[in-house]
């Protein structure tokens, strides 16, 4: 299989893969075209220069301004135009949660949604970005980003599992890909990511006394998460092909030249 060689084995974010390889459309995607990430705060300098070979002319950043705030600053090589397009609702109780629950705040004051549960508040937010105009407005943002890019580029959120996650989705969907294919992509951050993600529950238990098991949902790709979303999009407009021509506003010229720009032949 592809998997080993899509990943780019950057040592400061595991996580960062190529989307090429993968089977869609009757064809597959075209290698060194797209990039799927975490954040890259802690990018050593050797994945720098590793992550500069891939000349990436565009990058797509989903954080919203106060996770970019806390976190170590992405560590670039030069050349990519960077766009902020933030999917995110500071306002919304289950990111506040979440958000929470990644920092290792105190959870005393999310006593409802402690109660509903960590896995519950995934199960939210996965159908929140379906749901909300401004989760849409910022996907199809992304969408056509993608389309209208002259050179490979790279999207990211922070964990590079949830938002990169259903872009990634909406991405292959729009492709062709099958769901199976869709889903092996989405589980595959939990292979690449598990020794850092245990590495963190331990330091949270550790120094802040935070239960690992009340928080390792938030840092797992579950396949019920994707499945939520997808079902949000086949309640909300009745089939994903639906939700990517009316949801997200894609018509068939753009699909045409995400096709023709993504799509080689099959292997």
């Amino acid at each position: 299989m592809t998997e080993v060689r899509r990943s780019l084995g950057l040592a400061g974010a595991p996580n960062v893969r190529d989307m090429g390889g993968l089977p869609a459309g009757g064809g597959t995607v075209r290698e060194g075209l797209l990039y799927r990430a975490p954040a890259l705060g802690r990018l050593t300098d050797q994945d720098v220069t590793r992550l500069g070979r891939c000349g990436l002319t565009d990058l797509l950043d989903l954080r919203h301004g106060s996770e970019i705030d806390v976190a170590p600053p992405d560590r670039l090589p030069a050349g990519p135009q960077v766009a902020h397009i933030p999917i995110f609702d500071p306002a919304h109780p289950v990111f506040t949660y979440v958000s929470a629950v990644l920092l290792g705040h105190d959870l005393s004051a999310f006593v409802d949604l402690g109660t509903e549960g960590t896995p519950g508040a995934m199960l939210s937010i996965y159908r929140w970005f379906v749901s909300s105009p401004a989760a849409r407005a910022g996907f199809a943002t992304a969408m056509q980003r993608i389309t209208d890019a002259t050179g490979p580029m790279l999207y990211h959120c922070s964990a590079g599992k949830d938002r990169t996650g259903w872009l990634s989705a909406i991405l292959l969907s729009a492709l062709g890909a099958d769901r199976d294919t869709i889903r092996a992509d989405y589980l595959l951050t939990n292979e690449v990511s598990a020794a850092g993600n245990e590495a963190i529950l331990a330091a949270m238990a550790s120094r802040r006394g935070v239960d690992p098991e009340l928080v390792r949902p938030v840092f797992v790709a579950a396949p019920e998460y994707l499945d939520e979303a997808f079902a949000e999009a086949d309640r909300e407009y009745g089939s994903m092909d639906a939700y990517l021509r009316v949801g997200l506003g894609l018509d068939e010229m753009a699909l045409a030249r995400l096709r023709g720009r993504l799509l080689g032949p099959a292997r």
